[in-house]
Formats: C-alpha cells, sequence, structure tokens
C-alpha cells in the first residue's frame, strides 16, 4: 500500500509541567501587544495574576478580555474585536478551556480579515494568516490548542457552527498539566471523554485516498499513518489514565496523560476528521442544552457498535492500545474494545443514553435528520448512512438497546 499522510499542527508545542512559564519568552517573539483571551474564573485567579506580570516583566503590553462565555457566542467575538482594534496586538493569547481558545482564533481572524464572522463560516473561508495565536489550555479535552477549527454558537441558528480552516491553526500551544490540577471531576470526565471521541473516531475514520489536491481543498481528509499515530497514543493515554484522573484530581502523572492524549487526540482529528458521534451531537445537544463532550460520548459506544462490520480491524487495535488485547481474534478485540468504552465511560459518570442526556422523544427523528444532513462528519463515518439507518442508530441510543445499534 502505499502511504499518505497530512498534518497542520502549530509551529511550536510544548509540553510538561511549568511550560506555561515559558509563555513571554514564546510571546516576545512575535511581538510586543498582545490581547489576551480569558474568562472571568480564570482571570480571577493568582495563576493568571503571575503569566500577567510575567508578560508585563517582558516588555509585552497586554489588553485583556475576560468576558469569554462558553460555546462562544458569535455577537461576543464582535464585543472582544470591537475592543482590541485601537489597541491594535501584534497576537492573540487564548488562556482557558476550549471555548477561550475558540475565541482566541475567531477575535486574530476578524483583527486580521475584517467583515463579519458568519463570512468565515464553513471550511477554508478564510482567505489567508491570521494574527498569531498561542494557546494556553486549561482544560484537558477540546484540542483546539492544535487543530484549525473554532466552533461557536449563533442565535440565529439552532446548531452551533464551525470555522475550519487551516489558518487558524495556532502558532503556538503551550501545554502544562498543572494548569488542569484544580478542573473538578464531571469537568475532567466530560472532557477526557470529549478526547477519547475524538481518538476512536479519527482512527476509524474513512480512509480517501492520495489525491494531491484532497488536503488543499478541504480541511478534514480522513484517516492516515500519521494521524493513526497521534490517535492510537490518545487513546493509549487516556484508557490508562482518565479513570485515575476523575478520581483523584491530585494525581500528577494521570493529569499529564490525560493532557497529552487530548493533544493527541486533537493532532489527529484536526485533519482526519471526526464522524457520526459528532453529527448526532450537534442537535441533540442544541436541543438539551448538555456539554458537547457528554453527548458525544454518550454516542460514541453506540456508534461504535454500528460501525464494527466494516472496521473491526481498526477496533482490535484500539483494544491493543488500550492494553487489553485478548489473542488474534479480531472480532473478539473489536468487541472487547466497544465494551471496555462503555466501561470507562460508566465509571466517569457519562450519561448512557439519549433519554438520559435530556433527549424529547418526539425530537428523535428530527435529530436523525439533523445529523444526516451534517455531511462533513457523516461522510467520514466508515460505516455508510441512509436516513432509516440515522433513525434506527438514533433510536437505539435513545432506548439504550445496545444490540439494535448494530443493524
Amino acid at each position: 500500500m502505499t502511504l499518505f499522510a497530512a498534518l497542520r499542527l502549530p509551529r511550536e508545542i510544548l509540553f510538561g509541567k511549568g511550560q506555561r512559564h515559558a509563555l513571554p519568552m514564546v510571546a516576545a517573539r512575535l511581538g510586543k501587544r498582545a490581547l489576551i483571551c480569558t474568562d472571568e474564573r480564570f482571570a480571577a485567579t493568582a495563576i493568571f495574576a503571575q503569566i500577567h506580570e510575567a508578560l508585563n516583566a517582558a516588555s509585552i503590553e497586554v489588553l485583556i478580555y475576560d468576558a469569554v462565555q462558553p460555546d462562544v457566542p458569535s455577537e461576543t467575538v464582535s464585543l472582544c474585536v470591537d475592543d482590541a482594534r485601537e489597541f491594535g496586538p501584534d497576537m492573540v493569547i487564548g488562556i482557558g478551556g476550549g471555548s477561550c481558545l475558540d475565541m482566541a482564533k475567531c477575535a486574530a481572524l476578524l483583527l486580521s480579515h475584517g467583515g463579519e464572522l458568519e463570512d468565515y463560516y464553513g471550511e477554508c473561508k478564510v482567505p489567508g494568516p491570521v494574527l498569531p495565536v498561542i494557546a494556553v489550555p486549561t482544560t484537558a479535552g477540546t484540542g483546539s490548542e492544535v487543530t484549525p477549527v473554532a466552533v461557536i454558537s449563533d442565535s440565529g441558528r439552532t446548531l452551533k457552527v464551525g470555522i475550519s480552516s487551516p489558518h487558524l491553526v495556532a502558532t503556538a500551544a503551550i501545554c502544562d498539566p498543572e494548569l488542569t490540577m484544580t478542573c473538578p471531576p464531571g469537568l475532567t470526565a466530560v472532557a477526557g471523554a470529549d478526547a477519547l471521541t475524538h481518538a476512536i473516531e479519527a482512527f476509524t475514520a474513512v480512509r480517501r485516498g492520495t489525491d494531491h489536491t484532497l488536503a488543499q481543498n478541504h480541511v478534514f481528509i480522513g484517516k492516515s499513518a500519521l494521524t493513526d499515530h497521534f490517535a492510537l497514543l490518545a487513546i493509549k493515554l487516556l484508557g490508562r489514565s482518565l479513570e485515575k484522573a476523575c478520581k483523584d484530581g491530585s494525581d500528577e502523572d494521570a493529569r499529564a496523560d490525560v493532557m497529552m492524549g487530548a493533544l493527541a487526540a486533537g493532532c489527529a482529528f484536526g485533519t482526519a476528521g471526526t464522524a457520526a458521534a459528532h453529527a448526532i451531537q450537534y442537535p441533540a445537544g442544541a436541543v438539551t442544552h448538555t456539554a458537547h463532550g457528554l453527548g458525544v460520548a454518550t454516542m460514541m459506544p453506540y456508534v461504535m457498535n454500528y460501525n464494527k462490520r466494516v472496521c473491526a480491524a481498526e477496533m482490535a487495535e484500539i483494544t491493543t492500545a488500550l492494553g487489553l488485547a485478548s489473542g488474534s481474534d479480531i472480532e473478539e478485540n473489536a468487541k472487547i474494545a466497544i465494551e471496555e468504552i462503555r466501561r470507562l465511560f460508566a465509571s466517569i459518570g457519562i450519561t448512557p443514553t439519549l433519554a438520559d442526556l435530556g433527549l424529547p422523544l418526539d425530537k428523535l427523528d428530527w435529530t436523525a435528520e439533523q445529523a444526516f444532513g451534517i455531511d462533513r462528519l457523516i461522510k467520514n463515518n466508515p460505516r455508510t448512512f441512509d436516513l432509516d439507518a440515522m433513525k434506527r442508530l438514533v433510536r437505539a441510543a435513545y432506548d439504550g438497546d445496545f444490540a439494535a445499534s448494530a443493524i
């Protein structure tokens, strides 16, 4: 087989305990004026005050926007940019969870190219490079520090929308596991389950071939030799440490594994893409107003069971990455992988069904129709769908009928 691979990653990735202290040196190479996007909670912490002081000591003037909200309402991006235009930043620093990093990407985009955020919805709509972004995550889940995607909510649309472009990849990602030590168990679980779902969907995504125009015209191009490497690393690290990190947030080794797992999963899906679990979460999450990570993790075992007939070999490799391989029977090992993901998610409190997530019975067909219409995700799923198949899968996940999800 001819190898094919593509990756788009930050120019610099720094990972490890205390790496946040490198931020002033990294920023100083990019300019002297920085817009910081964070939220009110983190802006009030002693750690943020230390970061601010260190940037000032490095002669970097800072403008702080500390009103980032969950899911980044589109109108808040405009407010942030309006505040920052006169300041004229040389770079944007996102510090916080995925929403803070996405806000930083969106602010850098509008400061560079103007217009309205909706001008860039979709894939490959960003016309050129944006202001340098430094991403400093304080949670371990979205992988936004290394991905070409910013997800926002638009009050004029039912579902969240994304802006996908290689130009949105951060210039630098600084990942310090110490910043996640105070993350509460519930958020640790949901974020970590999101990362594990990213890794599984990237590893089991379709393989699209070697067309030289593919990576030039599309952001998500399916699995490849390099995305597989990162996906399996993420599965290994999250499989062995997510449960530990949820049970004991002071476990430094577990926190480091989970943050590295989220980073590696972002490296994988940022090029490979995600699939059906994400497609179903978008409408289900819009109706239930539940966390993205919770919704995709609820769906993941059902989607794995649906896909098993066409990618049992990949699922058997997942079992090996989880350290649970038993003999050489591919089908049996594929079943082990699915059961372990079900067990792991149950152990950290992930909702087991769409009914428990709060999805109303009368919204099942609508959810299936909306999910089926998200072509960029559905075409990435290894087993094809028609609308009836999607409706059956959504109903199985609502009822908790695991066996029916394979039909």
